[in-house]
C-alpha cells in the first residue's frame, strides 16, 4: 500500500551508490518499486542521479551527489514485523536480518532482548542502519518501516524537547508512546527518553537519548524533503525549522538539533522527472542558485519564460 500523498520522505545522499543502494533495498522488502532516475548535469558534484523508491509502500528519495556526506546511525530505520499483520513475521525477519547482512555489520545481534522476543540492528554494506523487530501483536500498529532518530553528543537529552518542537510546527501530529531511563542505567540519565514516538503528518517517527559514546551524530546524509503546495507553505517551514544559516542551500536546512530538512514544491517533482534535457538544465541552473525555493521562479525556468 502505497502513501500517496505521504508529505515527509526521507532522502539518502551517497557519493555514487544511490542507484545500487535503492536496487538492493527493493529486492529486499514486500510491496518495493524504484519509480523514478532522473540524472542532472553540472551540479557541484558533476552528474547527479537522483532515485525515487519505495519499500514496504514507504516512499524514499536517494542522490548520488559525491563524498561529502557519510550514512552514520544516528538516524536508522524501524522495520516493525508484526505478528498479527503477518503470520510468517518470524520467518520474515530472519529472511530480512539475513539479506541486509551481506557486507553488512550487526550493532545489536539479532536476538532476544527485555523489550522484544526478536530484534536486531544492522548497518548494511551501504552504510544505511536498520532496527528489526518483532512486535508485539498486542501493541498498537504501526506501519512497517519508520524513521529512528537517536540524540547523541551534545544533542543527548534533546529527544522530548525536539519531539515537541516537532509537534508544534507540523500538522496531524501527535505523541505516541513515551518511555524513560529509569535510575541506575548510566551513562543515561534518569528521565531521558529510552523510547519514543510520534507522529508527523501521518508519519510516524521514533526517536531516543543515549548518553553512550558514539563516534556520529546527525548529519545532511539522511535529510527529510518535505512536500509543500504553495510559496506560503514553503515560507512557514523554512521560518519555522531553519536554524542554521551556512546550512542553507539549494531548499536544504538544518535545525537546531542537528537534523536536516529539504523544504520542496510537490510540483518540482513533475518538473525534473517529466522534463526535456533542456527544461531539467533549466531547473537545475535556477534551483542551484537558491536557498529557499522561489515556486514561481521555479516554474518560470521550467516553462522557459
Amino acid at each position: 500500500m502505497t502513501k500517496t500523498n505521504q508529505k515527509i520522505v526521507p532522502h539518502l545522499w551517497y557519493d555514487k551508490e544511490a542507484k545500487d543502494a535503492a536496487e538492493f533495498y527493493v529486492n529486499i522488502f514486500p510491496d518495493s518499486k524504484i519509480t523514478d532516475v532522473t540524472t542532472i548535469h553540472d551540479t557541484p558534484s558533476g552528474d547527479s542521479d537522483i532515485v525515487s523508491f519505495e519499500l514496504w509502500g514507504q516512499k524514499f528519495a536517494a542522490i548520488s551527489a559525491g563524498p561529502f556526506f557519510k550514512i552514520n546511525p544516528s538516524i536508522s530505520f524501524m522495520v516493525n514485523f508484526d505478528p498479527s499483520r503477518d503470520k510468517d513475521a518470524r520467518e520474515k525477519i530472519d529472511e530480512v536480518w539475513n539479506r541486509l547482512s551481506e557486507g553488512g555489520t550487526a550493532l545489536m545481534p539479532l536476538d532476544k532482548y527485555p523489550f522484544s522476543e526478536r530484534y536486531g540492528w544492522i548497518q548494511d554494506k551501504f552504510g544505511l542502519t536498520w532496527q528489526l523487530i518483532l512486535t508485539n501483536p498486542e501493541g498498537e500498529e504501526r506501519p512497517p518501516l519508520i524513521p529512528s532518530l537517536l540524540f547523541v553528543g551534545d544533542q543527548c537529552g534533546n529527544a522530548e524537547e525536539a519531539i515537541n518542537f516537532y509537534l508544534s510546527v507540523f500538522k496531524d501530529a501527535k505523541q505516541g508512546l513515551i518511555a524513560r531511563y529509569p535510575k541506575g542505567m548510566e551513562p543515561d540519565k534518569e528521565g531521558t527518553v529510552m523510547f519514543s514516538e510520534f507522529m508527523l503528518e501521518d508519519q510516524w517517527f521514533t526517536a531516543m537519548d543515549s548518553a553512550h559514546d558514539h563516534k556520529f551524530s546527525f548529519n545532511e546524509a539522511i535529510s527529510f524533503m518535505v512536500y509543500c503546495n504553495t510559496q506560503e507553505e514553503i515560507d512557514y517551514y523554512w521560518e519555522k525549522l531553519s536554524k542554521v544559516p551556512e546550512a542553507e542551500q539549494c531548499g536544504w536546512l538544518k535545525d537546531q538539533y542537528g537534523i536536516s530538512w529539504q523544504i520542496v514544491p510537490r510540483e518540482m517533482d513533475e518538473m525534473m522527472s517529466k522534463s526535456t534535457p533542456d527544461q531539467l538544465a533549466r531547473v537545475t541552473k535556477a534551483f542551484l542558485k537558491m536557498k529557499k525555493f522561489d515556486l514561481e521562479e521555479l516554474r518560470k525556468a521550467y516553462k522557459g519564460s
